[in-house]
């Protein structure tokens, strides 16, 4: 009886063992697909440290120091009201946020840095503008979380904001012409710069629709190897991601065996 548990047990490890393996040598395979592929990084093409990137606090200070120090051209973040104020936070803010003010500031702290600014609530969106022309950023931020229903408001409120909208792309569509040209009409209607959206519906058809419309490809949020090298064959002008620290070591990697 005692061989035959240990005879199973073993059995088990064994499958256990050769699973990871496969799992293992699988991601590797396709790591070396898209590695191989061709990789179009133009000059202007940017990446965003997500809010919170390695392992930093959502929507803190410190946040935007670690996304600069990885090399990230932008950093985003969400915003927020408190009794009316503008501030950082992703849900209903309970207070004790870091208000938009001390974190423009910070931004200011670093040349030629751009905001990524996640808008969560339009209810007094003109506060947002008002404080980025005092905190001399106006010029270096741009609207994301901003849906179809959100354009008016954004139009509105801050005239001088550029923003990409929002969309949730279909995936079973997203190499479907007449469907991304229905997009394209859409986003250019609404006046938005261009497209952002969740990188699980990405497609290179998309991309080069929007592209040869004169519109901007934004993808979130992109983090582990495969998916990074992936997303950039592409050719996105912008990549937001929690984990900057890779995709810098990626483009390297890229333009180093150019």
């Amino acid at each position: 009886m005692k061989k035959k548990k240990l005879f199973s047990l073993t059995l088990s490890i064994c499958v256990l063992i050769m699973v990871v393996f496969g799992v293992i040598f699988m991601f590797n395979c396709k790591l070396e697909v898209y590695k191989n592929s061709p990789v179009k990084i133009n000059d202007a093409f940017t990446y965003t440290a997500h809010t919170g990137c390695l392992d930093t606090k959502d929507n803190s200070l410190e946040s935007i120091d670690v996304g600069v120090c990885n090399g990230a051209q932008i950093v985003e973040f969400d915003v927020n009201y408190y009794d009316g104020i503008p501030v950082l936070s992703h849900d209903e803010p309970k207070g004790g946020e870091i208000s938009l003010e001390q974190a423009f500031l910070k931004v200011k702290e670093y040349d030629n840095l751009r905001v990524n600014v996640d808008i969560k609530n339009t209810e007094y969106l003109e506060k947002v503008q008002i404080i980025a022309e005092e905190t001399g950023v106006l010029d270096r931020i741009f609207f994301t979380g901003i849906n179809l229903s959100d354009v008016e408001a954004v139009k509105k409120a801050c005239p001088d904001v550029e923003y990409y909208l929002n969309v949730d792309v279909s995936s079973p569509k997203a190499q479907d012409e007449e469907y991304l040209m229905s997009l394209v009409a859409q986003v250019k209607e609404c006046g938005a710069v261009g497209i952002n959206f969740n990188k699980a519906n990405a497609t290179q058809e998309l991309v080069d629709i929007f592209h040869e419309n004169g519109l901007l490809v934004s993808i979130w949020t992109v983090n582990n190897k495969i998916d990074i090298y992936k997303i950039l064959s592409y050719g996105p002008d912008n990549i937001t991601t929690r984990r900057p620290d890779k995709l810098k070591a990626a483009i390297k990697e890229i333009k180093d065996n150019a």
